[in-house]
């Protein structure tokens, strides 16, 4: 039994979720869903049982000390909602969790009952994983959905991925069988920088999230961050000749791929975006109107965060291409690529 308590009717209401864990890359998608519950100041009205999905040998719960009290917080997934002002208001639902080790089954029903009780409209799932992109180029985002009819109507890819998945998938499709329009949101972090944070790919997801539910979302210092972190990268990369050489191999394959794709839609898509940042928009933070620090509205250069629509490819690796290699990234976003220090122990949990 669901229990809604305190949780008023809500506003045309769309469910975003995010799981740290393999489908996770540089903590890029959790990140992104803090991110929005920080800034809109989600309130958490529902948490998942712990005990039914999350082996503690494999996510350990932490102890700490609150005022000498010693207390335990226990790995779970938590559902948090937050109303967003502007002339339309509407209402995010936010999940926010580690991917569960058991019983994905039943996970994705218990998130699926909360979302049919509050009458969610779409439920959008946020990824992250390790492809063949430079760090110095916009983040490779993409959009893709079970749906046909959905991949029509909202420009996105109609999913054609056959292989291990992680909850990201099984959640996907548990709402398409279930008849809950569903999208997930990949963005592609570089295989070679794959330690967390990474606010690029974080901002990126936010970008396009932003656009596909058409709402201002405020950035904060997410612009920034980004920036320190390419200009930190860059500092790293060129301490190292085989690095920097097989950066600049992927940043040719990536500028020839996209030579196409400066299209009168990516240009559109942009412009659309700073109207909307401009003039509020539809789903404009609580700050009111105009655009938040750090956007291109103000006349700073933040082309280089996001992506215009490029497509990936896959150029020949060095033999030392780094501190870390993966898998190439496929031409479809759910590849789901683990990182190389998650495993795959979370990736077999159905029972």
């Amino acid at each position: 039994m669901i229990e809604l308590e305190g949780v008023p009717e809500l506003i045309d209401p769309v469910m975003v979720a995010a799981f740290e864990g393999w489908n996770d890359a540089g903590d890029a998608a959790s990140t992104a869903v803090a991110h929005l519950d920080r800034e809109w100041k989600g309130e958490v009205f529902a948490a998942l049982d712990a005990e039914d999905y999350y082996d503690f040998q494999v996510n350990r719960p932490t102890v700490w000390l609150d005022n000498g009290v010693r207390k335990i917080t226990w790995p779970t997934t938590r559902l948090s909602v937050v109303r967003v002002g502007g002339d339309k208001p509407r209402d995010l639902v936010l999940v926010r969790g580690i991917e569960p080790s058991m019983r994905w089954r039943s996970f994705c029903n218990e998130i699926l009952g909360f979302a049919h009780e509050l009458g969610v409209e779409m439920v959008v799932i946020l990824g992250a994983l390790l492809g063949d992109t430079p760090h110095t180029r916009p983040v490779p985002v993409s959009g893709v959905t079970s749906d046909p009819d959905l991949a029509r109507t909202m420009d996105l890819e109609e999913t054609r991925y056959e292989g291990p998945t992680g909850i990201v998938g099984i959640l996907q499709e548990a709402c398409t069988h279930a008849g809950v329009p569903a999208v997930s949101l990949w963005a592609a972090v570089p295989h070679y920088v794959s330690q967390p944070p990474n606010p690029k790919a974080t901002l990126a997801l936010l970008n396009r999230l932003e656009d596909l539910i058409d709402m201002r979302i405020p950035l904060g210092e997410l612009p920034e961050d980004a920036r320190a972190w390419q200009l930190g990268v860059d500092q790293l990369a060129s301490e190292d000749s085989e690095v920097a050489e097989y950066v600049q191999t992927l940043e040719e394959a990536r500028d020839t791929a996209e030579l196409p794709e400066a299209s009168g839609e990516a240009i559109a898509r942009e412009f659309e975006r700073y109207l909307r940042r401009r003039d509020g928009g539809p789903g404009q933070g609580p700050g009111g109107p105009g655009p938040g620090p750090g956007l291109a509205t103000e006349g700073g250069d933040t082309s280089y965060l996001r992506d215009t629509g490029g497509g990936r490819t896959r150029p020949p690796k060095p033999e030392h291409p780094g501190p870390e290699t993966a898998p190439e990234a496929g031409p479809e976003p759910a590849a789901e690529t683990p990182r190389e220090d998650e495993g795959s122990e979370d990736g077999d949990g159905e029972e």
